[in-house]
């Protein structure tokens, strides 16, 4: 069966005749990646489920930034200490997962990326309702024997999964083209539309002033984890033309990751390494134009973040990065993977042309506006749940 939430209209009506959703649920969400984009999209879902009533349970990476954010929103954080990559210590995650779920002892199991959906599917095997959200998908990352052995499991993940949720339509059809069976669900990401809001027409000003950007210096800004997904080795191969074009512009690279030392060999005395931060809005504020030229996602957030904060962005055309778009925007802010050439066109042309850059940025926010807020996520989420109950108690025979 295959379940698309978009928006209210297209729930279907035996999701709709379940139980309100306003009715409290012991909710566990279970992630290894603690840092980046899912480590964000689980604190938007802890604060909206906390502000229904909820009660929910986060098990991360002890002393990591989803940890200290979760408790922040209102969640019980217990520890779930898991290696990013499979391995001869997956028995033990697995293990800590069950040990999890008994002290937890909650109503649905959100599983999020690809290590957390390995470890908790073998752990649960369908004995609770079971949501898995790959934020990407893992074969993505791999080729070879690897990439097989990855699509082979999560064929077989998918028999323990009650609802697949994808951020985007494309991330959906890679899984069904790779034979992933699941009853899947779509609910593109949502940020937190108050929180990224410019405020006013100094804001850029004053965020330039805090991060101690030159006024009027062309500023683009990158987000993202310095690794290979993330194409930041790309943005550097091209800003050398996008410099030639554009001669006092300035890029920032905010995150921190693997590819740090590297990329730091690679880049110009025109790039800044900002380091992880907290909270990337003053970059946005700051930023003329937001770049983030990956080689694979499901929908990304730092292009949702900037455009809520009123920003015009260039991506490249991976799965989600069209649908996250206003429709008109795509000819000037997609291009393709890999392609420094094209990249540089794009960023080049857009930081010569101010004027262009501020109606994009304000066509981009009242798109995010209207179609991306957190508590858009957190409403169809909560139907995914009921579904999965569902799903569940069909299949088990069983309620909770």
């Amino acid at each position: 069966m295959y379940v698309y939430v978009v928006n209210e209209a297209s729930v279907p009506r035996e999701a709709t005749d379940m139980p309100p959703t306003s009715s409290s649920r012991s909710i566990l969400h279970i992630a290894q990646s603690s840092e980046g984009g899912a480590a964000t999209v689980v604190t938007g879902l802890v604060g909206g489920q906390r502000a229904r009533g909820d009660r929910v349970v986060v098990a991360c990476l002890p002393g990591s930034r989803l940890a200290a954010r979760a408790a922040r929103a209102g969640a019980e954080v217990l520890v779930w200490d898991a290696r990013r990559a499979p391995g001869p210590w997956l028995p033990h995650e697995v293990a800590a997962v069950r040990r999890v779920v008994d002290s937890a002892r909650p109503d649905v199991v959100h599983l999020h990326s690809s290590k957390a959906g390995l470890a908790g599917r073998i752990a649960l095997r369908g004995r609770l309702p079971t949501v898995f959200q790959p934020h990407a998908w893992a074969f993505d990352a791999v080729t070879g024997l690897l990439r097989v052995a990855t699509v082979r499991w999560e064929r077989t993940g998918a028999r323990w999964t009650h609802r697949l949720v994808c951020v985007s339509e494309a991330e959906r059809e890679q899984g069904e083209a790779a034979g992933v069976r699941a009853p899947y669900v779509v609910i593109p990401n949502g940020v937190d539309l108050d929180h990224f809001d410019e405020r006013g027409g100094s804001a850029r000003a004053a965020a330039r002033r805090r991060l101690g950007v030159a006024p009027a210096a062309p500023l683009a800004v990158c987000v993202g984890r310095l690794c290979r997904q993330k194409g930041q080795d790309v943005l550097l191969r091209s800003w050398e033309d996008v410099v030639d074009r554009v001669p006092a512009v300035r890029l920032a690279l905010v995150g921190d990751g693997p590819d740090r030392e590297t990329l730091r060999e690679r880049a110009s005395a025109a790039v800044v390494f900002a380091g992880a931060v907290e909270d990337p809005r003053d970059w946005y504020l700051a930023a003329d134009l937001v770049v983030l030229p990956s080689r694979w996602e499901g929908m990304a957030l730092a292009p949702l973040e900037a455009m809520a904060a009123g920003r015009p962005v260039v991506v490249t055309d991976v799965a989600g990065a069209r649908e996250a778009l206003p429709p008109d925007h795509a000819a000037r802010s997609v291009v393709p993977p890999d392609d420094p050439r094209a990249l540089s066109e794009a960023v080049a042309s857009l930081l010569s042309d101010q004027a262009t850059c501020a109606a994009l940025g304000r066509q981009a926010r009242t798109h995010v506006r209207r179609h991306h807020g957190v508590d858009q996520v957190v409403e169809h989420m909560s139907t995914v749940y009921e579904a999965a109950r569902g799903a569940w108690e069909a299949r088990t025979g069983r309620s909770r």
